[in-house]
């Protein structure tokens, strides 16, 4: 068998990198566009700005900013978490509102009733979550009442989140 041996080599292809930045006119006016940067096989990094659809040039007029450095900032809410547990007969109940409710059956079959609903039953070594994903950005919350309803020989627990 016969052959030549050798190596293979492929031209180096230019590196990109995209960020989003906000352009900041002054005035409380931020608008996002898309900066590429592109660094060619000499090293040389050459920045272009478009809009976000990547395609439309973008001139920017003010002062560039990180967008989520240098933006309103939302607030960090406060939030309250609540641990309840139930054994035995009886009920816990979530008003509306809630951010998160994580409910673990440890033993029997204790039920749910959501927003006035009808009452289901969970088996022991069940859980089940409730949640929104977004609460301190858009003040987001569990439309609906939780009642957890307990008989002789269950034996569960609610853990709750709200923002307050």
């Amino acid at each position: 068998m016969s052959g030549t041996s050798g190596s293979v080599s492929a031209p180096a292809a230019p590196d990109l990198e995209f960020e989003i930045l906000c352009d900041d006119d002054g005035a409380g006016t931020l608008t996002s566009f898309l900066r590429r940067y592109t660094v060619d096989t000499a090293g040389t990094v050459v920045p272009v700005d478009t809009e976000l659809d990547g395609t439309t040039p973008y001139v920017v007029a003010g002062t560039v900013v990180r967008c989520d450095l240098e933006s309103p900032a939302v607030p960090n809410p406060q939030i309250d978490s609540t641990a309840q547990r139930q054994t035995g007969a009886g009920a816990v109940t979530i008003p509306a509102g809630a951010r998160s409710v994580t409910w673990m059956v440890f033993a029997g079959a204790p039920t749910v009733a959501i927003g006035g609903g009808a009452a289901v039953p969970f088996p022991q070594g069940s859980s089940a979550t409730w949640s929104v994903d977004r609460g301190g950005e858009t003040g987001e919350a569990l439309a609906d009442e939780f009642v957890f309803t307990g008989a002789a020989g269950t034996d569960f627990a609610v853990l709750t989140t709200r923002e307050i």
